[in-house]
């Protein structure tokens, strides 16, 4: 395979009249991987959009092979085996994996679709990564991870020269984010360059042959992996000094708190067997555990999205189960589901709305209609404290907002309500390194305040930086506990299985 070599030469790009890339440069080679770092708005999105062929450069140039290549298109990005795999799915959920896998290039026989060919063509690609997943299944029917892994065979199916790859393992197990490094070194190996786009610093040192970091649309650091320590990433990211990860201080309660979920002998079909677990007033505690651990599916017990079928649950006092989410809200429960945008915000609605939404039935007490007035009214009491950042939360839809943003939206919805406990699963999923340290402040604070917090998380940072107590699970049963200097980074990944 010949190798490509791509440079972006000073680079400039804007919105609205206003500039989001100042004479940005990048070089990508055959044969590495670069990582791409930077918070969200520093300019990563619009630069690695300019590489497809999606945007086109205000100012500078895009030189592919030592040729100039003003008019780089989709298509003739996809022509030069430039391939990007976006944060956001670009799937056809009503369509099987194996076609998703050859979408917008269906093989054909006589002027009619060969789906022995198609087929022939995912079987070898999920062969190759290692992945057992069927090609005749809808793409609607999988786990958010097993989507993310067609999205990637669909990337190298296509014989990519240039792999653009957005956060690919945000919502991978540790075995198949393994599977992935192995196929992604491969790919190295044979000439392609890999641009690599991530939040997870050990990923860095672990995959990548440099790395480039923006920030404010411009570039902070350009330099070999080897080169470079983790807190020096972390301080061209963003622009300050932050310490390395560390443990929390204590939010205060601990084992005194009046307890606000209990669990006991929980089971969930074949995914959860025997979890036996506490969250209390004043604590955050955090179920740790990689994608399959059943993790997510005691979360959803919680929320009554998820049917057990066993055990006993209590929550502020009452036992029972929830039957759905509406009878887990009358009972306090606040919760943040993994996907945000599918299945939390409303991503076509403005900031306020989608603050307020989960109080409407309070604001509207001795009115006769909620009115943005009070709307907004509940905006400002949490956009301080939480450090939400919104240009026109009354006009500005959500889906205008940072990640960090929109999740902190998402987290005062049920400050908003008062609702304690709070169910938080992968808060911080897609966010960039500035907006965790904010959130997970915020987390600790309102722990301190006496709210009662469950994180459910499959990043092991996470854990360590925001937890009292963490319970680990592996294939749906709890198989270590552990608690103040004892969290750490090691012990966690030895127990999870990692």
């Amino acid at each position: 395979m010949s190798q490509l070599t791509l440079a972006l030469r000073d680079i400039s790009k804007s919105f609205g009249g206003v500039e989001v890339l100042h004479k940005v440069s990048l070089n990508a080679l055959g044969g590495e991987v670069l990582a791409l770092l930077g918070e969200n708005g520093a300019g990563k999105s619009t630069l690695v959009k300019i590489l497809a062929g999606d945007y086109t450069p205000d100012g500078g140039e895009v030189v592919v092979d030592d040729v100039p290549a003003p008019g780089l298109n989709p298509r003739t990005a996809r022509k030069l085996g430039i391939r990007m795999i976006h944060q956001e799915f670009q799937d056809a959920g009503a369509l099987t994996v194996a076609e998703n896998i050859s979408l917008g290039r269906w093989p054909t026989a006589g002027g009619l679709v060969s789906w022995r060919r198609l087929k022939q063509r995912a079987d070898d690609v999920l062969g190759q990564m290692g992945v057992d997943i069927d090609p005749g299944a809808l793409v609607s029917s999988l786990r958010v991870g097993e989507r993310q892994v067609v999205e990637i065979a669909r990337a190298l199916a296509d014989d990519a020269k240039l792999l653009i790859l957005d956060e690919p393992t945000a919502a991978l197990s540790q075995q198949e984010v393994d599977r992935l490094f192995e196929w992604v070194r491969r790919l190295r190996d044979n000439g392609v360059c890999i641009v690599y786009i991530t939040h997870r610093l050990d990923e860095v040192f672990e995959l990548a042959d440099r790395v480039q970091v923006l920030r404010n649309g411009d570039v902070a650091l350009t330099s070999p992996t080897s080169d470079v320590t983790r807190r020096q990433l972390v301080e061209a990211m963003v622009g300050r000094d932050i310490g390395e990860v560390s443990r929390p201080a204590s939010a205060g309660a601990g084992a005194d708190g009046e307890p606000m979920i209990t669990i006991d002998d929980l089971h969930v079909d074949d995914q959860v067997a025997g979890l036996t677990l506490t969250v209390r007033k004043g604590e955050v505690v955090c179920l740790y555990g990689k994608l399959g651990s059943g993790t997510t599916q005691v979360a959803e017990v919680c929320f009554g999205i998820r049917k057990p079928t066993g055990g006993t649950l209590d929550i502020a006092g009452t036992s029972g189960f929830p039957s759905a989410p509406t009878a887990a809200i009358r009972r306090g429960v606040g919760y943040l589901p993994p996907d945000r945008k599918r299945e939390g915000a409303f991503m076509s609605r403005s900031v306020i709305e989608n603050l307020a939404a989960a109080s409407w039935g309070k604001l509207a007490i001795g009115n006769l209609f909620v009115t943005a007035g009070m709307e907004k009214t509940a905006y400002s009491r949490w956009s301080s404290k939480l450090g939400i950042k919104s240009a026109d939360p009354a006009n500005q839809q959500i889906s205008q907002l940072s990640g960090g943003n929109q999740q902190k939206v998402m987290l005062a919805r049920w400050l908003e309500r008062t609702s304690n406990p709070l169910v938080l699963v992968e808060p911080t999923r897609g966010v960039d390194v500035g907006a965790r340290q904010e959130i997970y402040a915020a987390i600790r604070d309102l722990a301190a305040e006496g709210q009662a917090v469950l994180v459910v998380t499959s990043d092991y940072e996470e854990a360590v930086q925001l937890s009292d107590r963490v319970v680990v699970m592996q294939r749906g049963q709890q198989v270590a506990e552990f608690d103040g200097n004892d969290v750490t980074a090691q012990n966690l990944t030895i127990a999870a299985g990692g």
